[in-house]
């Protein structure tokens, strides 16, 4: 009965793990389609922030959410890896191929605490500078400030080079977290090999994309 009870709560841990991964996926999603807009209009890109951050429905009610889905996913990421290795206590003599998970599946915790200190470091950026932009300093209502203040994230060399880095090792969680979540979820079957396939496109396209984004606003402006 112990052994079921645990191996129920197991299966529990890892499909929430995987949904709340979906939707932070979700999130991503619009995230790269507004700053790609960025790079091709100023206009639509102010447009787009200033709806964002000034409609109620996303402030008080997504915006929270977000904030408790990263914090979930990232400390259930951290639980199932430490049960994990307490389950293998023996590692890997070496790594033997197909014998053995990919580098990116078992190396998921390492990439997943670099992309949250990435996340600190957007949100420092960014959401905390809104925060205190409207609510601290009180500052007008503008809604031509956005991209310019985007902008100005790009112009130091190092942090671009950090929101490189950090995008290639987003590429590296994507790449084995999406088809994961699928599978945890029970999504298994003859159209598995297509999701599967989606998800590592959108492993690539949508961290090369946020890439391009920063060396277009660093080399441009």
């Amino acid at each position: 009965m112990a052994q079921t009870t645990l191996l129920k709560s197991s299966i529990a841990r890892k499909v929430a793990m995987a949904l709340s991964g979906l939707f932070l996926i979700t999130f991503l999603s619009l995230h790269f389609f507004i700053n790609m807009v960025s790079v091709f209009s100023a206009d639509a890109f102010n447009a787009m922030s200033h709806f964002m951050g000034y409609n109620p429905l996303i402030q008080f009610v997504m915006q929270p959410i977000l904030i408790a889905g990263v914090v979930f996913h990232f400390v259930m990421g951290m639980v199932l890896e430490y049960q994990n290795r307490k389950a293998r206590p023996v590692s890997y003599v070496k790594y033997d191929g197909a014998a053995n998970a990919s580098w990116a599946s078992r190396n998921m915790i390492i990439s997943g605490l670099v992309v949250l200190a990435f996340l600190g470091l957007h949100f420092f950026d960014f959401w905390i500078h809104e925060m205190t932009y409207k609510y601290v300093e009180s500052g007008a209502i503008n809604e031509t400030r956005y991209f310019e203040e985007l902008v100005a994230k790009f112009e130091s060399p190092v942090r671009t080079g950090i929101y490189v880095v950090a995008f290639v090792l987003l590429a590296i969680h994507l790449w084995h977290g999406f088809s994961s979540s699928f599978q945890s979820v029970g999504f298994n079957n003859k159209f598995s090999t297509t999701i599967q396939k989606l998800g590592y496109a959108f492993a690539i396209v949508v961290p090369v994309g946020f890439i391009f984004i920063a060396l277009f606003h660093h080399f441009n402006h």
